[in-house]
């Protein structure tokens, strides 16, 4: 290969991943956070009206969400934490934490 077109194909690369990373638009990640909202909430069988608050961006991999409400049949709060699979457009959520476990009781 000519060594004269390497510098130029190895700035139209870096101008073309540029453009890729700009596609991330605002409404791009509006959507996710809308996605991984209705979906965390959807998944929190065990909180009545669960409350969400999404992570914006989450990690490369995952979108995240806390999502927290009364348990259901209970009194109280509780609080989960919901990772969406970015790839699969899939929820997993984690186990109930109750306000003691958060730290939110005050000590007696």
């Amino acid at each position: 290969m000519n060594r004269n077109i390497i510098q130029p194909l190895a700035i139209a690369a870096l101008l073309c991943l540029t453009g890729a990373a700009h596609a991330s638009s605002d409404d791009a990640w509006k959507q996710l956070a809308a996605d991984v909202e209705a979906k965390c909430k959807k998944a929190a069988i065990g909180i009545e009206k669960p409350n969400a608050t999404v992570d914006p961006f989450g990690t490369s991999h995952y979108g995240l969400a806390l999502l927290r409400g009364k348990p259901k049949g209970a009194k109280g709060l509780i609080a989960q934490i919901c990772v969406y699979d970015k790839q699969k457009k899939t929820v997993e959520i984690g186990s109930e934490l109750d306000a003691k476990t958060l730290g939110l009781v005050p000590a007696k």
